[in-house]
């Protein structure tokens, strides 16, 4: 691929925005300057970098967030700042945008992609992808409640019932739920239905990937070659995802 398509492939801007920055010297690849708009490179394990930032080529894109409170998942925020604006600008020009939604008080993993297909693969509900959610209650957790949580509840306005995959305690007021799907405010919701009230709730968990523990609140890292193919064969064995159309995926928070 010429390196002018390269760049802009990568979001850094127009072609005449990519054709400038090879023209000032600022894109560099195996320690030499790459001034010629035209040049091919191998994309196969390619990384080059621009204005001495090291970038490694990746379509799709596809990235970790651990996600702080105060934020929102959603390219026009309506009360906080966009988790978008804490990712550089090429990835926020190239689309990337959340996997589902996290409300703006609860933290933890959220998955980036600009891939269409990726985004429908891991929020549709017949994919059933699972996700662990670290959850600290107002009130007491008794067995009762557990046992609630996995037998389904009724969730207000809704017609369906909703079902925890697993449900375990970590302490008199902290549990670790995983769900199969991601309905509006679903964990606050299901808490609710069985008496209780969700005070903290962080997503540590999504399908095959765990958040690291090295990455900080606010702070963001590519996914490794094993982590994109654990996550791109994710999903119902025998089904394919259709292919998708890049959005402002997911109108409502998800929790």
């Amino acid at each position: 691929m010429r390196i002018a398509e390269v760049l802009f492939s990568q979001g850094f801007g127009s072609r005449r925005e990519c054709a400038a920055l090879l023209a000032a010297g600022l894109v560099q690849c195996q320690g030499r300057t790459l001034l010629d708009p035209h040049e091919h490179l191998p994309t196969e394990g390619l990384s080059f970098s621009v204005q001495g930032r090291l970038w490694p080529f990746q379509q799709p894109a596809m990235l970790m967030l651990h996600k702080p409170a105060g934020y929102e998942c959603s390219r026009s925020p309506k009360h906080h700042p966009s988790v978008l604006s804490l990712l550089p600008t090429p990835l926020r020009r190239r689309g990337v945008q959340p996997v589902g939604r996290l409300d703006e008080d609860t933290t933890g993993l959220l998955l980036l992609t600009d891939s269409g297909s990726l985004i429908h693969r891991l929020t549709s509900p017949k994919w059933h992808v699972p996700k662990v959610y670290e959850v600290r209650t107002r009130h007491p957790i008794n067995d009762v409640q557990v046992q609630q949580l996995l037998d389904g509840v009724m969730l207000h306005e809704d017609a369906v019932i909703a079902r925890a995959l697993a449900c375990q305690r970590a302490d008199s007021h902290s549990l670790q739920l995983t769900l199969g799907e991601g309905r509006y405010h679903q964990v606050k919701r299901m808490l609710a239905a069985v008496g209780n009230r969700v005070e903290a709730l962080h997503r540590s968990q999504m399908g095959p990937l765990r958040l690291a523990n090295d990455l900080p609140a606010g702070t963001w890292r590519w996914l490794s070659d094993d982590e994109r193919t654990a996550l791109l064969t994710q999903g119902k064995a025998g089904q394919e995802p259709d292919a998708g159309v890049i959005q402002d995926a997911g109108r409502r928070p998800d929790l």
